[in-house]
């Protein structure tokens, strides 16, 4: 009987131990899946620099995420984020779906950038659904469902707070002005519950999609272009050729972020 406490003591030390290396190992996973499979989905630079993990909070740390534009686009960057944390079930990361508690993206600084009749987040939307649709018909075929499909993931609360809008606009001058506004909060409940999880690509075009229809909200875009109409009315009337630029710039991007 002692030899059977013995060996049963044994197998849950051994467990515990297979389970602590592999949550200490979350950091380094976490940032080597966002780094090697994020610019796949976007198709631009994404990155993060650093990842903590707390083993008894279950809670990880994402420093300095960045979010490149697309090619075709004058600014370097969509998004850039100081930190993002994410508090995980720790009893279900060996399972599947992974049970994420909480995600928060604080202070997001979004720069807004309009070429002709789409706009960077519009084509990073686009990126990551024909991503994110491959990966659901993929795993749906006969040859994906003979292999093991990657895991799956469950979000219960995924918020970003106090992002700030930026879109800064040239002239044929060659100087620019800049507006910016606040972006609403933007809150998510049980992302793939509803399918028993969902794949990386598609949690994230769920998050980006929402994030999207936050950025072109009449919230944002009514603030920044009552900032653009008045940064052009304070351009000196002795410039005539800048002013004139700037109102024509600002009359083009209004008519863009409403959509005539």
């Amino acid at each position: 009987m002692k030899k059977l406490i013995y060996v049963g003591i044994a197998l849950v030390v051994v467990v515990a131990a297979v389970l602590i290396i592999g949550i200490s190992n979350l950091g380094p996973i976490i940032k080597t899946a966002v780094n090697k499979y994020g610019p796949a989905m976007t198709k631009t630079d994404l990155r993060i620099n650093e990842v903590s993990f707390s083993l008894f909070s279950g809670e990880a740390k994402l420093k300095d995420f960045y979010l490149g534009n697309p090619k075709g686009f004058k600014s370097p960057e969509a998004m850039r984020v100081k930190a993002i944390y994410v508090n995980v079930d720790e009893k279900s990361i060996t399972r599947d779906p992974i049970i994420i508690d909480r995600i928060e993206v604080v202070g997001p600084s979004i720069t807004y950038e309009k070429v002709l009749r789409t706009d960077n987040f519009q084509t990073i939307l686009s990126n990551v659904k024909k991503s994110a649709d491959s990966s659901k018909s993929s795993s749906s075929s006969k040859k994906a469902s003979e292999k093991t499909t990657g895991k799956k993931f469950v979000i219960r609360d995924f918020v970003i707070t106090d992002g700030k809008v930026k879109m800064d606009l040239d002239m044929k001058t060659g100087s620019s002005i800049r507006a910016s506004a606040s972006l609403p909060e933007v809150h998510l409940k049980n992302v793939g519950e509803k399918s028993g999880g969902a794949t990386a690509e598609e949690v994230f075009y769920i998050v980006f999609a929402e994030l999207y229809d936050k950025l072109v909200s009449p919230a944002v875009t009514a603030t920044l272009n009552k900032e653009l109409k008045g940064l052009t009315s304070q351009i000196p009337i002795e410039n005539e050729e800048t002013k004139k630029s700037a109102e024509i710039a600002v009359s083009e991007t209004v008519k863009g972020l409403l959509g005539k």
